[in-house]
């Protein structure tokens, strides 16, 4: 058994609410912290933040979260992965904050995460 928990992870996210962002991120490090070592290491605010961000902090995980579009969101997918090939992103289902609040958003998180943290070479 794996007492020792995987990571360290780093992590950006794209959020147009980077106080909401780092809350509902922190609960989710906070929930997985006995498996996973995630640290959060920026939120961009706007799309044209990606770029520079992947490439300053280089991270594993990149998580838009559900105000983008689909279409946005694969945009955003192929901006990160240009920049770091092998970036793992995900987006949050679209309205998913809005429809069923931000415990929703967390419980999200905590069961799809871990299936994208065991697919991610450290």
């Amino acid at each position: 058994m794996q007492n020792t928990p995987k990571g360290p992870y780093k992590l950006v996210t794209l959020n147009t609410a980077p106080d909401r962002a780092k809350r509902l991120i922190g609960r989710m490090v906070d929930g997985l912290k006995d498996r996973y070592t995630i640290e959060h290491v920026a939120n961009c605010e706007k799309m044209e933040e990606v770029e520079p961000k992947v490439r300053e902090y280089r991270p594993h995980l990149l998580f838009s979260a559900s105000m983008w579009s689909p279409e946005q969101a694969e945009k955003i997918k192929g901006v990160a992965e240009g920049e770091r090939p092998g970036i793992v992103t995900h987006a949050i289902p679209q309205g998913l904050q809005v429809e069923k609040g931000p415990d929703a958003v967390v419980e999200y998180l905590m069961e799809n995460v871990p299936l994208l943290l065991d697919s991610v070479e450290l």
